[in-house]
């Protein structure tokens, strides 16, 4: 007995100094004895050294003016990103005037059609549904401008995104010279790509649709990568013992084997660019997204609501359309073509019949004024809900302590840190969730941030960022094991979980400024709203995957539920909680920078100025800025997959 005594306090050292993360733990104290002292005595002050920090403003106006003045005369803007332009321009209003001579009937007729080809009755009864609403709250030429725009751009982007997908699938070497790329891109939130492409092209159509084919690209390059990659060996091989060629083994058996994939790619894409597309209303792309913009501009809330209504159904629709194609048996052979061809005879029959009848537009009379009942009502809760409710404070003291209690003293404990600490603490966190390779990209994406000067606004973007993760993380678990213990709870809660998840990020701003007013704190409610959808779906998933035979075996040793969900569930849903933190802080960066045009300032204010200015320099530098804040935050909280190995 005294000898396992004895044994015992010597062993539980060894055990922690066998540990990965104790070994990295004890190198950064070692390393921070060192370089801390020295940064210390070298930049007391603390904030980020003006000796480590590069002005960009020279070079980046004068590149801005060699654009503005070049960009008439110049051979590189006359031959290429002109001819770009007009082919996009013609592109889109060729497919825009289409529209418009189907008439509102027509493309009713055709949208729900499609939706009955694809998925059944059901659907192309709420695809119609949809398509009608939108004429009945008087956006029906608003939403054909955005469905044009959505059509040359979804269509760019899939040619391009399945490129570059074909290249990554095909060789190793190029999949690896893309990955950092299509990183880059994938956490760029979507304000940060319209300055560089306004620069080019000028506000209007062209850099609406390339701003948002770079945006909407990636998913379907790395999808199709993923499905070319993942292809079935043994076909493979089958069909190239029968002599098939290279080309032959392509078009017949990895492009058909990864046909999900695609689709899956397809619906990624729609969803992107239909977001993109509504952002990029600030650079004159019409549409729906410009009547909403316009409304946030003037706080008319029930303007914003008419054209916001309609940006959620396509959202909805596409969605489930392309969801249910990917997900369908494309087995059917000659019957299915039949069916196509009847679909498209109606949909021919409809327009013509709509022509015949006078009744291309959608009549005046058939429309619904919501604007001013939703205005009365957002004039209600001002006043019975924004301030002064008895015990529980309106929704402007929420703001308001949100504010006080959490968003400054976050903002000035990270302004408040020495510059190197906050590095070091970066590294920490990258390194013990990854590798060194993480740590250390990281560490330059956060160092990058000193250099281009913007390090105070950057802490603040950051703050937001954290407390608005933070909340979305303790709501998101709680309904996420809610749904995971209750079937019933999670049926109810997925078509809400749906609709949120298609709404597009500008439209979260829209019931925020009515009930919170402007501010940081509604920009970051409209993140937590935004981010939530992902990390309960994903939390969700990962609960109710876990071994029904650990869980059997726990609950025959007598443990209760909590004991169930803290011992077991958790633990071993690990890989999927992480993943949901990774996406909500992701989602959350995207939201929060957006939030600069309801009052969030830091990072996002300065790119919206600098857009709305034409300021290359500010906004360029802010949206590298928010560049790297993303690269870090992607780092320090997605897991690489030999740490995975590792550290199990």
């Amino acid at each position: 007995m005294a000898t396992v005594t004895a044994s015992t306090p010597r062993s539980l050292p060894t055990h922690l100094l066998r540990h990965r993360a104790v070994h990295k733990i004890l190198l950064i104290a070692l390393a921070a004895a060192v370089l801390v002292p020295l940064a210390n005595a070298q930049w007391a002050s603390g904030s980020w050294p003006a000796a480590l920090t590069v002005d960009l403003t020279k070079p980046l106006g004068s590149a801005s003016d060699w654009i503005i003045d070049n960009r008439d005369s110049h051979p590189l803007f006359l031959y290429f990103f002109g001819y770009l332009s007009n082919a996009v321009v013609i592109s889109v209003h060729a497919v825009y005037v289409v529209l418009l001579e189907a008439g509102w009937a027509g493309v009713t007729a055709l949208g729900a059609l499609v939706a009955w080809r694809v998925a059944g009755v059901r659907l192309a009864l709420g695809t119609a549904a949809a398509f009608l609403a939108c004429g009945l709250l008087g956006m029906w030429v608003p939403t054909m401008q955005t469905l044009a725009l959505m059509v040359v751009a979804v269509l760019a982007s899939v040619v391009v995104g399945a490129l570059l997908g074909l290249a990554a699938g095909l060789s190793r070497r190029m999949d690896k010279v893309l990955r950092p790329v299509l990183d880059t891109m994938q956490v760029m939130p979507a304000y940060a790509y319209l300055l560089p492409v306004v620069l080019i092209f000028g506000m209007g159509v062209p850099a609406a649709v390339l701003a948002t084919v770079v945006y909407a690209a990636p998913p379907m390059a790395r999808l199709t990568a993923l499905g070319l990659q993942g292809a079935d060996k043994g076909v493979l091989e089958a069909v190239e013992s029968l002599g098939t060629t290279a080309r032959q083994r392509l078009l017949t058996a990895r492009i058909p084997l990864a046909r999900k994939e695609l689709m899956l790619g397809l619906n990624q894409t729609i969803m992107m660019a239909l977001s993109m597309a509504v952002i990029a209303s600030v650079i004159g792309a019409g549409g729906l997204g410009d009547r909403v913009y316009q409304a946030l501009a003037s706080v008319d809330v029930g303007a914003a609501l008419a054209a916001g209504i309609p940006i959620v159904l396509l959202a909805v629709v596409l969605d489930r359309v392309t969801g249910a194609a990917g997900a369908a048996d494309d087995s059917t052979g000659g019957q299915g073509r039949a069916g196509w061809a009847y679909a498209l005879a109606g949909t021919v029959v409809v327009a013509v019949a709509g022509r015949l009848l006078g009744r291309l537009d959608w009549p005046d009379a058939w429309t619904l004024n919501i604007a001013e009942p939703v205005n009365r009502a957002v004039d209600w809760m001002t006043a019975h809900l924004y301030s002064g409710v008895p015990v529980i404070g309106g929704t402007a003291d929420w703001a308001a302590h949100f504010t006080t209690w959490i968003l400054d003293p976050v903002r000035d404990g990270l302004q408040g840190l020495p510059w190197w600490s906050v590095l070091l603490v970066v590294a920490t966190l990258a390194w013990l969730i990854g590798t060194w390779r993480t740590a250390l990209t990281a560490v330059l994406a956060m160092a990058a941030i000193g250099v281009l000067g913007v390090w105070t606004p950057a802490l603040d973007t950051l703050s937001q960022v954290l407390a608005a993760v933070a909340v979305t993380l303790v709501l998101g678990f709680a309904t996420a094991v809610a749904a995971a213990r209750s079937d019933r709870f999670e049926r109810m809660l997925r078509p809400v979980l749906d609709v949120f998840q298609t709404m597009p990020q500008f439209v979260y701003l829209i019931p925020v400024v009515a009930l919170f007013g402007v501010g940081r704190a509604p920009a970051a409610a409209a993140a937590v709203v935004y981010a939530l959808p992902a990390v309960v779906r994903i939390t969700t998933q990962g609960l109710r995957q876990v071994d029904p035979a650990a869980m059997e075996s726990s609950r025959s040793l007598g443990a209760t539920s909590w004991q169930q969900l803290r011992q077991v569930q958790l633990p071993l849903a690990r890989p999927a909680l992480l993943l949901a933190v990774n996406q909500g802080v992701v989602l959350v960066l995207a939201v929060v920078v957006i939030g600069g045009l309801v009052g969030g300032g830091a990072l996002g204010y300065d790119t919206v100025f600098g857009l709305a200015q034409g300021d290359l320099a500010t906004g360029l530098v802010a949206g590298a800025a928010i560049v790297c804040l993303g690269l870090m935050l992607d780092r320090v909280t997605q897991p690489t997959e030999r740490s995975k190995r590792k550290g199990a």
